[in-house]
């Protein structure tokens, strides 16, 4: 038996969703495998944090730092002495008691004691998870004498559009949780014993995965837990939901094999996909439906990718919070038969809103009328209507470039080009190897610091903070990524017609 845990806020939250997870961070860090998704949604946890802390005029920050970490016990006493001043705002306020430890991300002082307010960057308030995490804080601070007026959740509000000015009063929206934490009360403390027995214990508890584990992007503990599950199995079927594939999986079904003695009712593309992983039947090519589909292009024929990202706090007129804004783009140009591919390219510099000058340059690029290939040509056409509506002028233009696009996914996501490769998936990440495996110029693996789009917005928003010369590599490398999007299409287009002949 270990000795005593400490136990966060995070750590509490962490054992609510999953007792293991929390056991395995606690004891066996070094199996976790955070995802990018999951980094950056900490990042922009951060930020928005940070903004908010000024939602209620000035505050006292009480963050105390020793080298690299956070000094608790100075920050706690800060705490203390803030309360005493009667300090109207403190921002991580820290609170310690028999071993449980909270910082509250505003603590505001109220005639009859003290409201606290959690920050999420979500623009829902609705996660379970954030009541355990009030909850938390309520029992903690009541646990430590502080008299809780009341416990509010902060998140940014979704319908607000950005003027020119921030409000923040009307950027976050705030949520009375005061009497949903007050009723969970019992629930915390017995949670609390809870987790001191079994993270204090020195054996992995025993839980199956379930449904909970596929969710925002997946559990960083999912290799470790998941590790008796064969591969390819149920959870990589295409398009399957996650409590079906949770199903099958409690049935005994995880196996591709196993589904089929079982005879269980698929549809087509997920039934491809199982007879293909488990005997390798080479290209499935329908080449009628692939030929109807290529007659529907013409040339000149451009390839079009955009590079997009998101801010939580909106930056440019009439964005809201997550709005998708272009900022670069890749086009390559077939303008005859037999003709090689021109490339042509946009990327913004990162001061400034990057839509005007980006919208314009396209329709430079593209003239109207111009046959347009896009793949999965929804996010495309989404931002093109979009900027039509901010840019009346550049309206008709864009609308006509929109109205002309024809998707590259389509031969793939119907089923009419298949291999074992692609593994279910028709992403172009995916369908890009499967047609041409080992092709180093191919391989998004080989490129430098910008890999997928994740990478590509993080890069983008980033590059104004930067030195000139990482600048200078970050951009060079931008353009690359982007660059192998669309000539990644030329080459699928290809394959295209050649499975047509």
């Amino acid at each position: 038996m270990s000795e005593r845990v400490y136990l966060s806020k995070s750590r509490y939250c962490e054992f609510r969703q999953c007792p293991r997870a929390a056991w395995l961070r606690l004891h066996r860090p070094e199996i976790l495998k955070e995802s990018e998704d999951a980094l950056a949604r900490m990042r922009t946890g951060n930020e928005v944090g940070d903004l908010a802390r000024g939602l209620f005029g000035p505050y006292v920050n009480v963050t105390v730092r020793t080298e690299d970490a956070l000094d608790l016990a100075a920050m706690v006493e800060e705490t203390r002495r803030e309360m005493e001043k009667g300090t109207p705002v403190i921002c991580e306020a820290s609170f310690s008691h028999d071993g449980l430890y909270c910082a509250v991300d505003l603590l505001r002082r109220e005639d009859t004691g003290w409201a606290v307010y959690e920050v999420k960057s979500s623009t829902s308030p609705d996660s379970p998870r954030y009541l355990d995490d009030v909850s938390y804080q309520r029992y903690v601070l009541e646990k430590c004498g502080v008299k809780v007026t009341g416990v509010y959740l902060v998140c940014l509000e979704s319908t607000y559009v950005y003027d020119g000015s921030l409000d923040l009063h009307r950027l976050f929206r705030i949520t009375d949780m005061t009497e949903a934490a007050a009723a969970k009360a019992r629930e915390v403390e017995e949670q609390i014993l809870l987790a001191r027995e079994i993270l204090s214990s020195d054996v992995e508890p025993e839980i199956d995965l379930s449904e909970a584990c596929l969710k925002d992007g997946g559990c960083p503990c999912w290799g470790h837990c998941a590790e008796h599950v064969c591969s390819p199995s149920v959870f990589d079927l295409y398009r399957l939901a996650g409590k079906k594939k949770m199903q099958y999986y409690h049935d005994g079904l995880s196996s591709f094999a196993a589904l089929r003695k079982a005879g269980v009712k698929l549809n087509e593309k997920q039934d491809r996909q199982i007879a293909y992983a488990l005997e390798d039947m080479g290209d499935h090519t329908e080449p009628e439906k692939i030929r109807g589909f290529l007659e529907g292009l013409r040339y000149p024929l451009y390839f079009l990718d955009f590079e997009t990202f998101a801010p939580a706090v909106p930056r440019f007129f009439g964005t809201k919070p997550y709005t998708q804004v272009p900022f670069q783009y890749s086009l390559h140009v077939i303008r005859a038969e037999g003709e090689e591919p021109e490339h042509l390219e946009f990327l913004a510099e990162p001061e400034g809103d990057p839509r005007r000058a980006l919208a314009e340059r396209l329709c430079r690029d593209i003239p109207m009328g111009a046959c347009v290939t896009a793949y999965n040509k929804s996010f495309e056409c989404g931002r093109i209507g979009e900027l039509a509506v901010l840019y009346p002028d550049l309206r008709e233009h864009l609308l006509d470039i929109q109205g002309n696009i024809s998707d590259l996914l389509i031969p793939f996501q119907s089923g009419w080009y298949y291999n074992r490769a692609m593994g279910g998936s028709f992403s172009i990440k995916s369908v890009l190897p499967a047609l041409y495996p080992n092709d180093p110029d191919l391989d998004y693996h080989n490129l430098e610091d910008v890999h997928h789009g994740g990478e590509a917005s993080e890069a983008f928003a980033g590059m104004a903070e930067m030195e000139p010369e990482e600048r200078a590599r970050i951009r060079k490398n931008l353009l690359r990524y982007c660059g192998l999007d669309t000539y990644a299409m030329v080459k699928v287009w290809e394959k295209l017609r050649e499975a047509a002949c």
